[in-house]
Formats: C-alpha cells, sequence, structure tokens
C-alpha cells in the first residue's frame, strides 16, 4: 500500500520500485520504516511546502540551483544549433550554480558522512583454503563454459532428422544439462556477472513444439546452476557457520534432485521417457529448486552472514504459509542453518561462554577492553562494552530477546570469572520453530538463573550492600568521630604544600584514626586508601562537565602549573577487587571521591569558623569599650558559620541520607545486576546534582563563597594572634592596621608598656607566696593576701594595657574597611547564590534545592534583597516588552529603592507549604 502510494506520487515510478526491491533483496530492515516516513510525508502539504521553501532559502542563501539535472541538461541547444551571447552566458551561469551545488553536496554531506561511518570489519581468523581447489577448475557441478559454439563437429544436424529423432536428441542434452553439462544442441552461455542467473543457447532447427517445451524446462536447469554455485561458493570458510549449514542442506537436496535425474536417465534408457513425461517427472522438482534458488540470489544479493541469513530464511518461511509443502522445505533449510547459531547461543547462554569464529553471533567480545580498566580509567566500559550486541547480526526472531541473550551470558560470564563452574540446571536444546515462544520459554529461564545466581554472588558472598556502607562511612563523612580526629592528626600535614607532604605518614595517620575511632569495627577500613590527586576539585569537576564542549580545551592545564596545598590536592581512595568492581568501578569511586572533597572541604571550613569563635572569647577579657570593635566581625561570622553549617546540613540529611534510604528501598527488590548498577548510578547522579556539583554557575559561587570565609578566618586569627594577653611576655608588636596618629599612639603604648616593666620588675623583686597549708601564722596569712591583691591589681592593669592597644587596631580605618569588604562580598554571593537557586527552581523545576534556600533565609533576612532584585528583573522584563511594543514609558532601574510591580514576587513564597524539616529550624 505505502509502496503503491509513493509510485503514484512519484515522477520515476519504475526507477522507483527497482530500488526498493534491491533494497529489500539485501535484507534492509529499515527500509520499511523509511517507506512508511516517506509515505506520510507525501500526505501532509504542510510539511511538504515547508521542506520546499526551507531547501529553496538554503539554495539562495549559498547561491545554488535547484532545478534537476534533466532539467539542466534539457535546456541545452541542440547539436549544431546556433546560439548567441547572451544564450551562452545564462547557459554558463545554470551550469555553474548546478556543479557549484554538486560539489557542495558531494563535500560537505556525502564526504562527511562517508568519513564518520566506520567501515564493518569482521574479525576473523579465516583458514586458507586449499592449493587444489584453485588449480582445478573442472572440480565442479556448474557447467564449464569454454565458447558459444559446439566444440564437437561431427554432431549431426537436427534439420537432418525427423521429429521423433529430435526429441529424442533433445532428451540426452537435456539430461546432460540437469546435471551441470553441456549438450550438442543446448549450449549455456557465459556469465556476465557473479550471481546472474545460467542463460542458455537452442539450436534453431529444432521443431517449434519441442522449442516450447525444452523453453518451459530450461529454468529449472538455470536454478540447479544457481544453486550448485551458491553451495560451492558459501562452503567455504568466510561465510560463516550458517552459510555452511545452509549450504549443506541445499547439497543434500541436490543429491535427491540427482537420484531423480539418475532414474529419468534409466527410464530414456529403456525407451520409456519423452519430453512430456520428463515435463510432467519434474514438475515437484521445478518448485523445490526454484525456492533453492530464491533463497540462495537472496543472501547473494543482501551478501548475507549469520544472523541476516536466519533472517532472511525466517522471511521467506512466514510468506509461504498458503503453501505448506513450499513452508516445509524453508522450514527445513531455516532449521538446518540455525544449528550453528543455535550452538553459539546455548554456549552462551547456559555457560557464558561465546564462540563464535566467524563474527556471526549477535553478541560480540571486544578483547580490548579487560576488567582490570574498572579501576585504573573513569568509564565503565568493561561493563558496557566488553561485550555488545552487533543489530545486524540478529535474527528477526530473537529481536525482542536481544538484551536478555546479552545479559544472560555476561551474567554468567562473571560468575565464571570468579572460578565458578557454570551448569544451568534448565539447560535445553533450542530447535527453531515458526512459532517463537517456545525458546523465548527457554532463553527467559536461563536469564532468570544467570541473574540470580550473580546477584547472590555479589550480595551475599561478596556482601556488596556492606562495601557500598563502608564507602558511605568514608566519602560522605558517615562516621562524625573519624573524620573530626583524622582532621585534628592532619591538620599540619594539610597546611603544607601537596609536594612537601610524605603519603606514608598520611597512610600512618589515617590508619591510627580508623584503630581509635568507630570505623575500627568496620571489616572494609582496610580497603580506605590516602590519595594526592594533582589537581582541585574545581579544576577536576570542569574538565568533566566540559568534555565534548568547546570550553574542553580551556581545562587542559598541566598539572605541574597547579600550586596546590594538601587540603586542595587530597582525597580518599578505595580498594574494590573482582567482581565487586563492576559495581564499584572507577568511575563510580571518582563520583563518591567528588562528593567527598566538597563535603570535607565545608568541614574544614566550619572548623575554621569554629576556630574564630573560640578565638574571639578572649574579647570578653577586654573592656566594654575595646570589644564595641569585635561587634561587627562577630555578626559576620555568626552569619558565615550559619551559612556553612546550614549547607553542610543540606547535603548531608536531605540529600545523601534521603537518596541513601531510597536505594536501600531499591535493593531490597533488586532482580539482576543492571538494576544494581542502574540504581547505584541514579544514587551517585542525584546526591552530585542536588550538592550542586553539576551545575558550573551554583558551583563558582559555592567555591567563593567558602574562600571568602576562609580568609575571612585567617584575618581574623591572625588579628588575634596579635592582640594576646601574655603577662610575662614581652610588649605586643605594633600592629599593622594602625594609620592614624601613628606617632602619638606609638608614645602612648610605649609609656603604658615602661609602667608595666616596673610593675613586672618590682612584683618578681618579692618573695613568692607560701603555700595557705605552710601558713600557720595570721602574719603570713595576711601577706599572701596582699601578694594576691597585688597580682590581680597588676593583671587587671595589664588588661587595660592590652585593650587599649586593642582600641588603638580596631578604631583604625583600615579594620573596619576589611571587615566591611568581607560583609560585602559574602552578602553578595550568598544572595547571588539564593537567587540562582530561585532562578533554576522556577525554570528546571528543581525543587529540592529550595529547602536550602529556606534554612539560609528561615527569617526573611535576605527576603527583601531578593524580592528587589525580582521586582528589577520584572521592571527590565517589562521594560524590554513595552519597548517592543512601541511604548515611551520604562520602569525605574535602581535595585533596592524603586517601586515594585505588583506581579513581581519573591519565588519562594508561591511555595505556600514549606517542608516540614525546614520549618522547624
Amino acid at each position: 500500500m505505502m509502496n503503491s502510494n509513493l509510485k503514484s506520487k512519484s515522477t520515476k515510478s519504475i526507477e522507483f520500485l527497482a530500488k526498493y526491491d534491491e533494497l529489500k533483496s539485501k535484507n534492509n530492515r529499515e527500509l520499511d520504516p523509511f517507506v512508511f516516513l516517506l509515505s506520510k510525508l507525501c500526505e501532509e502539504e504542510e510539511t511538504k511546502e515547508y521542506l520546499a521553501k526551507n531547501a529553496k532559502d538554503k539554495a539562495d542563501k549559498s547561491g545554488l540551483a535547484l532545478a534537476s539535472h534533466s532539467r539542466v541538461i534539457s535546456q541545452l541547444p541542440a547539436p549544431g544549433a546556433k546560439i548567441t551571447m547572451q544564450d551562452f552566458t545564462e547557459l554558463k551561469d545554470t551550469l555553474f550554480k548546478e556543479s557549484k551545488m554538486m560539489t557542495a553536496t558531494t563535500s560537505s554531506e556525502i564526504l562527511r558522512k562517508a568519513l564518520q561511518e566506520k567501515p564493518n570489519k569482521r574479525n576473523v581468523n579465516i583458514p586458507p583454503q586449499p592449493d587444489w581447489l584453485f588449480k582445478r577448475p573442472s572440480l565442479t557441478l556448474d557447467f564449464i563454459v569454454g565458447v558459444d559454439e559446439p566444440s564437437d563437429q561431427n554432431i549431426v544436424p537436427l534439420s537432418s532428422m525427423s521429429v521423433p529423432a529430435q526429441e529424442h536428441a533433445i532428451l540426452d542434452d537435456m539430461l546432460n544439462c540437469m546435471q551441470g553439462i553441456e549438450g550438442k544442441y543446448i549450449l549455456a552461455r557465459a556469465l556476465t556477472e557473479r550471481y546472474a542467473p545460467k542463460e542458455f543457447m537452442l539450436d534453431q532447427n529444432l521443431d517449434p513444439s519441442l522449442q516450447d517445451l525444452v523453453r518451459r524446462i530450461l529454468p529449472l536447469c538455470c536454478n540447479y546452476s544457481t544453486v550448485v554455485r551458491f553451495i560451492e561458493e558459501k562452503s567455504a570458510f568466510e561465510y560463516g557457520l550458517v552459510n555452511q549449514a545452509l549450504s549443506a542442506a541445499m547439497r543434500t537436496l541436490i543429491k535427491d534432485y540427482m537420484v531423480l535425474v539418475a532414474q529419468l536417465e534409466h527410464q530414456y534408457r529403456l525407451g520409456n521417457l519423452s519430453l512430456q513425461k520428463l515435463w510432467f517427472y519434474i514438475q515437484p522438482t521445478m518448485k523445490t529448486l526454484d525456492i533453492l534458488a530464491s533463497v540462495a540470489n537472496s543472501v547473494n544479493k543482501g551478501e548475507c552472514i549469520g544472523g541476516a541469513v536466519l533472517s532472511l530464511l525466517h522471511d521467506k518461511t512466514s510468506g509461504l504459509v498458503g503453501d505448506s509443502k513450499g513452508q516445509d522445505l524453508c522450514l527445513y533449510l531455516t532449521q538446518s542453518a540455525s544449528v550453528p547459531y543455535f550452538e553459539i547461543l546455548e554456549k552462551w547462554i547456559y555457560k557464558g561462554i561465546i564462540s563464535d569464529p566467524y563474527s556471526e553471533f549477535l553478541v560480540e567480545e571486544n578483547e580490548t577492553i579487560n576488567k582490570e580498566k574498572l579501576q585504573e580509567e573513569y568509564n565503565d566500559a568493561y561493563w558496557e562494552g566488553h561485550y555488545t550486541i552487533c543489530r545486524e547480526r540478529i535474527p528477526v526472531f530473537l529481536e525482542q530477546v536481544a538484551n536478555k541473550i546479552l545479559n544472560t551470558g555476561k551474567y554468567l560470564n562473571v560468575v565464571r570469572l570468579c572460578g565458578r563452574d557454570v551448569q544451568c540446571p534448565c539447560a535445553e536444546e533450542i530447535v527453531y520453530t515458526v512459532k517463537e515462544r517456545k525458546y523465548y520459554e527457554q532463553i527467559e529461564k536461563a536469564y532468570e538463573y544467570s541473574s540470580k545466581l550473580l546477584l547472590e554472588l555479589l550480595v551475599e558472598e561478596k556482601e556488596l550492600m556492606a562495601r557500598i556502607r563502608s564507602i558511605k562511612h568514608y566519602f560522605l563523612l558517615d562516621k562524625g568521630d573519624f573524620i573530626v580526629q583524622f582532621m585534628d592528626m592532619t591538620e599540619d600535614e594539610m597546611r603544607q604544600d601537596m609536594e612537601n607532604i610524605t603519603p606514608t605518614r598520611l597512610e600512618t595517620l589515617l590508619e591510627l584514626a580508623l584503630r581509635t575511632s568507630t570505623a575500627n569495627i568496620d571489616q572494609f577500613k582496610d580497603d580506605l586508601r590516602v590519595e594526592l590527586l594533582p589537581f582541585d576539585l574545581i579544576t577536576q569537576l570542569f574538565k568533566i562537565l566540559s568534555i565534548e564542549t568547546k570550553k574542553e580545551k580551556e581545562y587542559k592545564v598541566d598539572p605541574t602549573d597547579l600550586h596546590l596545598s594538601g587540603l586542595e590536592s587530597f582525597s580518599f581512595d578505595y580498594m574494590v577487587k573482582w567482581p565487586v568492581s563492576l559495581v564499584l568501578n572507577r568511575k563510580a569511586l571518582i563520583r563518591y571521591q567528588m562528593l567527598f572533597r566538597h563535603l570535607f572541604y565545608c568541614k574544614h571550613v566550619e572548623r575554621q569558623l569554629c576556630s574564630v569563635w573560640i578565638g574571639n572569647k578572649a574579647a570578653k577579657m577586654y573592656s566594654l569599650h575595646s570589644s564595641k570593635w569585635y561587634l561587627a566581625a562577630f555578626a559576620l561570622r555568626q552569619r558565615m558559620l550559619n551559612f556553612v553549617q546550614n549547607f553542610e546540613y543540606y547535603m548531608m540529611f536531605e540529600v545523601v541520607e534521603q537518596n541513601w534510604l531510597v536505594f536501600q528501598q531499591n535493593m531490597e527488590n533488586v532482580s539482576n545486576i543492571d538494576d544494581v548498577l542502574a540504581y547505584h548510578a541514579d544514587f551517585l547522579n542525584t546526591c552530585m546534582n542536588d550538592c550542586m556539583l553539576t551545575d558550573p554557575d551554583l558551583l563558582r559561587i559555592v567555591h567563593k563563597l567558602m574562600v571568602v570565609c576562609v580568609t575571612f578566618s585567617n584575618f581574623i586569627q591572625r588579628l588575634s594572634l596579635s592582640t594576646a594577653v601574655e603577662p610575662e611576655s614581652k610588649p605586643t608588636r605594633e600592629s599593622s592596621l594602625q594609620a592614624n596618629s601613628k606617632e602619638h599612639r606609638e608614645q602612648a603604648i610605649k609609656e603604658k608598656l615602661k609602667t608595666k616593666v616596673g610593675l613586672s620588675t618590682e612584683l618578681e623583686s618579692k618573695p613568692t607566696r607560701e603555700s595557705s597549708l605552710q601558713a600557720n601564722s595570721k602574719e603570713h596569712r595576711e601577706q599572701a593576701i596582699k601578694e594576691k591583691l597585688k597580682t590581680k591589681k597588676f593583671l587587671s592593669y595589664n588588661m587595660d594595657v592590652v585593650a587599649e592597644h586593642v582600641d588603638l587596631m580596631m578604631a583604625s580605618e583600615n579594620f573596619e574597611r576589611t571587615i566591611a569588604n568581607f560583609d560585602h562580598n559574602f552578602s553578595g554571593k550568598l544572595i547571588d547564590l539564593l537567587r540562582k537557586i530561585m532562578d533554576l527552581s522556577s525554570e528546571s523545576g528543581h525543587l529540592k534545592l529550595l529547602n536550602i534556600l529556606y534554612r539560609l533565609d528561615f527569617n526573611g533576612f535576605y527576603k527583601e534583597k531578593l524580592e528587589a532584585m525580582s521586582a528589577e528583573k520584572a521592571m527590565m522584563e517589562s521594560s524590554i516588552h513595552s519597548t517592543d511594543s512601541g511604548s515611551t514609558g520604562s520602569w525605574p532601574t535602581s535595585s533596592f529603592t524603586s517601586q515594585r510591580p505588583e506581579t513581581a514576587q519573591y519565588v519562594p513564597s508561591i511555595h505556600k507549604q514549606r517542608p516540614s524539616s525546614n520549618s522547624s529550624s
């Protein structure tokens, strides 16, 4: 129906049908869907008009012509006709456009596609053919053709014979031709093509009635020639086991055919055979050889090998539903040809072994990808690429279960590589039938057995979940006491440059932290390793995110150009053995590492801010006048600490823990290893996505926020060291922050310090107080009380000196400006982060990120600024819209003071019901 529709609408219907038949004979599976698409396009006029307009626009833009070649040729003048200069110019321009179009099409499309398409080379080791096969050309069942004339000059011409004599002579020739031997009056022509049908020359002096009978019988000889040529050619090694089995089945039928010819020749010798009887006797055989020749021609035209041959035979068998004998014949051929294919299939689905010497099976093995690379390369290519499906080798009747066939053998192959002997209890011989349900059930049983066997091996014997849980303890900071203890031990090491760190010392500290924490009960703790990577987290993530993009070259940085500290390069690694490495491969471990480095750095920033909080407690010893200068710094530190802690809580409890619970529930109902891989990859991908590791813009903002927090912590810690109170130490060094009235302040400090030194000398010259337990007399007690009062007075006076020194530093404009800059940078970056989260949530519907927004803005502190930014954005959009529509008015552009339109709202407020976990905070 589709062909008739296209034929009626095509200007070249005959060529279209011829091309369709040619492609159909080559067993092209995409042909019918493509023809269906063309038929639908022909029915839609709007689509046709759009395609024509699009082609015309592209041609006009490129300066090309859309005229067909035949139309251009028709414009050429007739030979010998006169042509004017104007006609010559127009013809030249037309030909130039046409040639330009052909060149452009060839170079930009056809050539590019040809270069991109990889040649499908079969990886086979073909044994050499023996030399005698080529030295003996007469060793064949087909016609041996020399010349197109009879070689025997003593042949009696048919014109001198009577009709009965002619029939007797032509019967002898027919029996010879039926065996592939030329006769005296019937000669075989030489082949014009490799797979062309055999043609014959018949003596024209033969009686017309006999000629008619002979021409009816000659197609039998032609089909015989086609079949025996196919048998002899496809029996070679390079055509595979399926073609060899098909050739063997045809050879069996040819033997039966030869028996028939021998019986006919016997009747001929007895004088009981005539052309009419011959025509009657060969009727069943003519049908048989016609089917065999049709199969041979189809295989030859399509150059079919392996599964493609079985697909062709299956279609032939299914197409002969009304012809029971023809269907039985094709069924016999298909069953015979499928025997070696099903033997490979049985060995694959019952034992996990692929034995395919001529690359015919639907599963292809890539030996370059081995399981050792699972721990080396950032991919899971072994599981996905070591065994793959070759689409053109799948028989039609196995297409629906091709993936199950692939997975069944893969599962058993993994079990075999673990040293186990595989014995499938449901192993049965698979035989081709027209009804596909029978071997579908056998494949389904083998699949269930193999998936259950591998899953038991991984989950029960190799303790897969326990290993994944162990990795979660360390990489996702599940063991809090271990990670705190480890960070305390390695604090000095992390501050050094990566080149100065000794990995063995880190390994020792790691083992000590493991043995002295709750991680000591983990049976897989010895598989944890320390690794110093030559790039930081941001560089690593951007290199992965920029793969196959325009920015890929920007992140190809030489690792020697990066000067990293131990903290920036540090990461955990984990030793995984086969077959657990199928799940915990290098790709999965690197994603665990990126999550760990992200969480580890956030934990480091929190520790730095907590250190600042501990150091700031010394400000309580200062007078009220001195501590007021710390108020702005205290408030900023608290805001930073609130951000970091809420960010950590969001990642560890609202992302990691929730996804972990989902992963555990999925693993309880898992049925095969492919589902395990999918659930595990989904767990890691969701964690990375919700932790903002897959969005470059969010990642940059978070990184800048962390850098601001660390820089602020370092600044405050240096300041605290410079103002530390040590009663017996030397005078504190002059603060670099002092800017105004420097000389006056220096003089004041010197006078205070002179007083301090004098009091200290006086105090040290007196004897030390005696112990109250040893002082029995009243005088001794009074003396001790006086000494304590003097010491307390001295310390109070000394604190006043340091407090005044702090006042001098804090009152400077540099300190105020520095704190203000930190506040400005932190607030600006944090608002950018919240705004980016709002935009991303509204655009992509990613509502998970709104949880962190609710946490950071639980009291609406940033709400006004975010609403003002939303208002400004709405104003700009309204201004652009009014400008496009011709309006002269526009919204003001000031950010926080301008009037907001009523439509501008704080985006999270549209979610009326917040999550319960956030409302509690």
